[in-house]
């Protein structure tokens, strides 16, 4: 099946979502890799609200004009990097979409089962297709801290996708239920 949700996405419309659907998001959307994940987890007070956004395990490549920042490229990166954060991740700041490319662990496919969450896949290389889709540069945090890469960007997109849900809110996953 093919979904377009409008976020923040209600608990009742992730459920909609299987391992194998595509998926396509409109609203907030945040960036956040490794360092981001760790700083954001040992704060105890952060800047946004991350709950209601989708996560996007990404480090884009942006341009500054003038005051404005403008996405260049906004391709995923590894999640499994990510995953000895996930699971307190997803339930610190109530993240129900994670958007990122190939895979994720058990810690994080329990997280997304008790939590009703969808972890989905976006094509590694499409980097310019996802900075197309997003409409604006809405902020970023922690910039010179952590450099661009790093650094937590808030993005506001429409239509962003295409991605396929990998791994759903029922414990399935395309990476392990294949064989």
């Amino acid at each position: 099946m093919e979904y377009h949700l409008k976020l923040p996405a209600g608990k009742d419309e992730i459920k909609k979502l299987h391992a194998g659907d595509v998926l396509f998001v409109t609203g907030k959307i945040f960036t956040a890799r490794d360092e981001a994940h760790s700083l954001m987890l040992k704060e105890s007070k952060i800047p946004f609200n991350p709950s209601g956004m989708a996560l996007f395990h990404c480090g884009p490549l942006m341009k500054k004009n003038g005051k404005k920042w403008k996405v260049v490229s906004a391709g995923p990166t590894t999640s499994s990097r990510m995953e000895i954060f996930e699971d307190k991740f997803i339930e610190k700041f109530g993240i129900n979409i994670i958007i990122g490319k190939g895979g994720m662990g058990e810690k994080t496919k329990n997280a997304l089962k008790k939590n009703t969450c969808v972890y989905t896949s976006f094509t590694g290389g499409a980097g310019v297709l996802a900075a197309d889709k997003v409409e604006e540069v809405l902020d970023v945090y922690w910039l010179d801290e952590l450099g661009m890469t790093e650094a937590v960007w808030l993005f506001k997109v429409k239509e962003f996708g295409p991605m396929v849900v990998a791994m759903d809110s029922h414990g399935k996953s395309l990476y392990k239920d294949q064989g």
